[in-house]
Formats: C-alpha cells, sequence, structure tokens
C-alpha cells in the first residue's frame, strides 16, 4: 500500500553484467516481488475482514486495535534492523529467512483458536516482514546495476502498489466466500514460490564494511513502542494507560540515549536529526501517513457494520485510493524533479486535509458515488502530491552516508503514523449505529488536522532542493 516507502538502492551491483542485467534476471525480480507482495497484501487485506475476525473470536475493540498493531509494531521497530542482519549475514539468507517465517505464521493465524493465538501469529508475521523487505529491495540493488536497476526497482514498487490494491478485493471476497481464515493461507503459496526461486536464482549478498548490529536499539525501540501503543490503546477505551504511556515514554528517551552514545553505528544514528528538513519530513510522514491509516482502518469498519457492505464491497470501495495514487505518483516525481519537493509535499497534505473534510460528510448508508468516492478521490490526490516527492527530500535531506537508513527510518515512520492512528481508535472501534458514524466524523476532523499539520511541518522546516539531474538508476 501507499505507506510502504521504497527504501533508496544503495547495494553493490557486485553480480551484475557490464549492461546492468544479472543472470537470472527475472527469476530474480520475481522472488524479490513475490517476498515483498507478502507484506504488501497483508498490510491491506486484514482491515476489509476486522469485523469478521470479531465476530467470530468474541473481540473486543481493543483486540481488533491489536490484530492490527500486533504486525505494525515489530514491522516498524525492527525494519532497519532486519535491513543491518541482511548486510551483515546475507540478504538472500534474511530475504528466505523472513519468508519462512511469515509463511509459517500466517498458518499460525490461519488455524487461530482464540485471539491470544491470532496476536501471536500476527506478531510473528511482523518480525518477518521486517526482515524481508529491506532485503528484497537491498537484492535488487546488488543484482542490477545503472538503467536495470531502475527498471528492476520500478517493477518492484509497480507491483508493490497493485498488490496492495488487490489485497482488500481479494481478501474481501475469500472472507464472503470461505471465511476470514483464508486471507492468511493465500500467503502460503505466494512464500513458496518466493523461497523457491530466492534458493535457485539469487545470489547471496553481504556487506563486509557493515557494523555490528544494534540489538540493544532494536530491542529498546520495540518495548517503547510497544508500551506506547497498550497505552494509547487503553486510553482510547477509557481504561487508563498512563502507566503504560509514562514507561514507553522513559524506554524512548533510553532508546535515543542509547542510540547516541553508539554514534554512527547505532540503528538510527542521532545525527540524522542534525538536519532541519530531516526533522521537517520525519513529523509530515508521522502526521500524514497516521491520518492514512486511520482511513484505511475505519473506513472499511463504518461501511460493513453501518453501511450493510460485504467485506468485498468494501474492499472495492477503497480502490480508487492506491489506483489514483499509482496513476498519478510518477507526474508528480517527474514535477518533484523540476521544481523541487518542498513545494508539492506542502500542497499534497493540504490537498489530503481537504478530502478528509470531505469524509465527514460519509454515514455508511448515503450513496457511495456522493459520499465515499468525492472524498477518497480528493485524498488520493493530495497522497500521490506528496509520496514521490517525500522520498526524493528525504534522500536530500542527509548526506550520502545515511541515506539508507534515512529512507529506512521514514518507512518505519510511517507504519509507526498508522499504528498510533489504529491505537487511537478504541472508541469509533466500540461503536454501533449513529454512535459509529459520529466516531467516525470525529476521527476524519482528526486526520485533517493531522495532515494539514503535515503540510505545515513541510514548509516551515523543509529547505528547498535545487533540482537535480536525472541519474540513470536513480
Amino acid at each position: 500500500m501507499a505507506s510502504a516507502l521504497p527504501t533508496p538502492c544503495d547495494g553493490h551491483p557486485a553480480a551484475a553484467a557490464p549492461d546492468g542485467t544479472t543472470p537470472h534476471a527475472g527469476f530474480v525480480l520475481a522472488a524479490t516481488i513475490l517476498a515483498s507482495s507478502l507484506a504488501f497484501v497483508d498490510g491491506s487485506v486484514v482491515n476489509v475482514a476486522l469485523p469478521a475476525i470479531g465476530a467470530s473470536l468474541q473481540g473486543s475493540a481493543g483486540d481488533l486495535q491489536w490484530v492490527v498493531n500486533a504486525y505494525l509494531l515489530p514491522l516498524s521497530a525492527l525494519l532497519l534492523l532486519g535491513g543491518g542482519a541482511g548486510d551483515r549475514f546475507g540478504r538472500r539468507r534474511l530475504l528466505v529467512g523472513g519468508t519462512v517465517l511469515f509463511a509459517v505464521a500466517s498458518l499460525a493465524c490461519a488455524l487461530a483458536p482464540s485471539l491470544p493465538w491470532l496476536l501471536a501469529g500476527r506478531t510473528l508475521q511482523g518480525i518477518g516482514a521486517a526482515a524481508l523487505m529491506p532485503n528484497s529491495l537491498a537484492i535488487l540493488g546488488s543484482s542490477f546495476a545503472g538503467l536495470a536497476r531502475g527498471r528492476a526497482i520500478g517493477t518492484w514498487a509497480a507491483v508493490g502498489a497493485i498488490a496492495g490494491a488487490v489485497g482488500p478485493l481479494l481478501g474481501g471476497w475469500l472472507v464472503d466466500l470461505v471465511g476470514w481464515r483464508t486471507i492468511f493461507l493465500i500467503n502460503l503459496p505466494i512464500a513458496a514460490g518466493a523461497i523457491v526461486l530466492a534458493l535457485r536464482f539469487v545470489a547471496e549478498s553481504t556487506d563486509d564494511g557493515s557494523t555490528p548490529l544494534d540489538w540493544a536499539g532494536g530491542c529498546l525501540a520495540t518495548a517503547a513502542l510497544g508500551l506506547l501503543t497498550w497505552g494509547l490503546t487503553l486510553r482510547s477505551a477509557g481504561h487508563g494507560g498512563t502507566v503504560a504511556l509514562l514507561a514507553g515514554a522513559a524506554l524512548l528517551a533510553a532508546f535515543v540515549a542509547v542510540e547516541a552514545r553508539k554514534g554512527e553505528r547505532a540503528m538510527m544514528p542521532v545525527s540524522l536529526f542534525t538536519s532541519r528538513s530531516f526533522i521537517g519530513l520525519t513529523l509530515l510522514t508521522l502526521l500524514l501517513y497516521g491520518a492514512l491509516g486511520g482511513l484505511l482502518l475505519l473506513l472499511p469498519y463504518l461501511l460493513i457494520r453501518a453501511g450493510g457492505y460485504s467485506a468485498f464491497a468494501a474492499g472495492a470501495a477503497l480502490l480508487p485510493l492506491p489506483l489514483v495514487i499509482g496513476v498519478a505518483s510518477r507526474a508528480m516525481g517527474r514535477l518533484a524533479a523540476t521544481i523541487g519537493p518542498r513545494l508539492p509535499l506542502t500542497i499534497g497534505p493540504l490537498v489530503v486535509a481537504a478530502g478528509f473534510v470531505l469524509a465527514t460528510r460519509i454515514t455508511g448508508t448515503g450513496s457511495y458515488w456522493t459520499g465515499v468516492l468525492p472524498a477518497l478521490l480528493v485524498i488520493s490526490l493530495g497522497m500521490a502530491g506528496a509520496v514521490a516527492p517525500l522520498t526524493t527530500a528525504v534522500l536530500g535531506s542527509v548526506d550520502a552516508r545515511h541515506t539508507g537508513t534515512a529512507s529506512g527510518f521514514n518507512s518505519a515512520i510511517a507504519r509507526t503514523g498508522g499504528m498510533v492512528a489504529t491505537a487511537m481508535l478504541g472508541v469509533a472501534l466500540a461503536a454501533r449505529g449513529d454512535a459509529l458514524v459520529g466516531a467516525f466524523h470525529a476521527a476524519a476532523w482528526v486526520a485533517a488536522v493531522s495532515a494539514a499539520m503535515a503540510g505545515v511541518a513541510a514548509l516551515v522546516l523543509v529547505a528547498p532542493q535545487k533540482p537535480e539531474p536525472q541519474k540513470a538508476g536513480s
């Protein structure tokens, strides 16, 4: 889905031929696409199944929040560690290992007899995704060069967007036809294909200069985000949560202190935040993708609960969002290359905010064409204006040594934004009837303010960047 920002490729094209190709190039590309599509699809397909999961396993609103966040938490916290592990121990090894773990976890989710088992499976899925996602793109960087690398990454990103679009449709159809457990079983043949192709055709690659893994940072980040998410979930349901929030904040401070002490050996070098533009882009990403994540969770839930939509119809209702983003992002990327990313990053979120204001007209029972569709079109146009320029701006906000880390961190922040939004939607998920519609409208107003603040962050903090000439494979 759009929240999965592609990590810029800075790998070593050791296996590439002089023309930039690699032996068995098509199979290498297919292996990385199949593996990463697991994470792309799973990030979008579960939302349309939440009502069915809640009814089947007697889940409360808080339980449904954790069905989403049990996956996003380890993915957000361990994404950078997964990339570093691939550099150190082998990118193919981490891709295959992460895919195997994801497949086993998916089977556990499909067979889960109760919510605790389902949440455990979702957590393992997130860990597997944190290993396979960064290494699927790193393998492309080590296997292709020049123009071939650019084409391979472009194809990888395009198929990922398509997978994110098809996920809710396929998932909704399976939920209606067979049941929610099948949305996890479809991962198994995809994972098997990725594993076979990777073992057969992908050459192993490492980075001899990689630094030791920052296990302390990874553990502290996971614990801090977990406690903060738990605290927000409890507070959104009116059950306190102050102690968890304070403990999470303390661990987050400890994480920053550990990373500062490790310097350039940290998984998140604190020196990144000496760049005012990087701070602004981090705030923009958190606010904008938090707003988007809340919409992707709550809108299908509203349409199913209040509007009587089937799971398939709710998935289809979201289809304009990834389609418009996918079609318009290329044009916006070219525009940002011409005028610089700051203006698109200011205007895009403001357009998204206008779309969320339009979303306050959605009731679930009204016409899709006059209620839901106009809001989705405006939101998707605004997101298209921000997605490609954001990647460009992140790369331009730090020095060349930190481009991979900065992009990976930005991708993790995007998922963290969605996780925070999910944790704050307890009241809405617990509501029914008119109360659910009212809670959705309140959430839409909050999302509109969040998106507008993202645009302001770009305007105030992001420094203008001179347009750069296009480079082969960039």
